[in-house]
């Protein structure tokens, strides 16, 4: 069964490479979806996957890429979108 969340990233995950991370994250997971920066500093996730592919990704989004100091992870239900893949927005 597919379910969609929204997660909100905050900390230093901007200028890090985060979202090329997460994409990264997401592709060999099997997730659509979208990552973007927000204008507050932190970065929102839409994702669409398996309960156990949303745990995967919940643990990767709280690790990040090296650079990256992420100071939690909020999750939210999210409406499900038509998506083929995830990528990158503005």
């Amino acid at each position: 069964m597919q379910i969609a969340r929204r997660y909100l990233v905050q900390g230093r995950v901007q200028g890090v490479g985060y979202r090329y991370f997460v994409q990264h994250a997401a592709a060999r997971l099997g997730i659509r979806g979208w990552v973007r920066n927000l204008d507050d500093g932190s970065v929102e996730v839409y994702a669409i996957g398996s309960l156990a592919e949303h745990d995967e990704l919940r643990a990767r989004l709280h690790r990040g890429p090296g650079m990256a100091d992420v100071h939690g992870v909020e999750v939210r239900e999210a409406a499900m979108e038509k998506l083929g893949d995830f990528r990158i927005t503005a």
